[in-house]
């Protein structure tokens, strides 16, 4: 099992900046892709950004890319979003995801959410 814990979120104006951090314990996830989601409210949950588990193979949704960076830090179990140039738009609960797929076995892990609400 892995508990992920985000961390980081709160309220900024547009224009402004925030740096997410996804905080990983009960196993290594260094093998693991990792990604941010987002759910705005009466919206579906929605892709933001993945990263492979070397760091390399980083992919945005069109929405945020050039204003959003993924990273991680495996020697820290750590997963971060920064996130800059705020929009309104990006105000949601943003979730971090962990991933692993060998052969028929998945393993996904979801964290609780933290809010990032950005006013105009």
């Amino acid at each position: 099992q892995v508990q992920l814990v985000e961390s980081g979120g709160g309220l900024v104006q547009a224009g402004g900046s925030l740096r997410l951090s996804c905080a990983a314990s009960g196993r290594m996830i260094s093998d693991f892709t990792m990604a941010w989601f987002r759910q705005a409210p009466g919206k579906e949950r929605e892709f933001v950004a993945t990263i492979g588990w070397s760091g390399d193979n980083r992919y945005y949704a069109d929405s945020v890319k050039g204003r959003f960076t993924i990273s991680r830090d495996n020697t820290k179990n750590m997963g971060y979003l920064q996130m800059s140039r705020l929009k309104p738009e990006d105000t949601a609960v943003y979730y971090c995801n962990v991933e692993r797929v060998v052969g028929p076995d998945i393993m996904k892990f979801w964290g609780q959410g933290t809010q990032v609400t950005v006013s105009s």
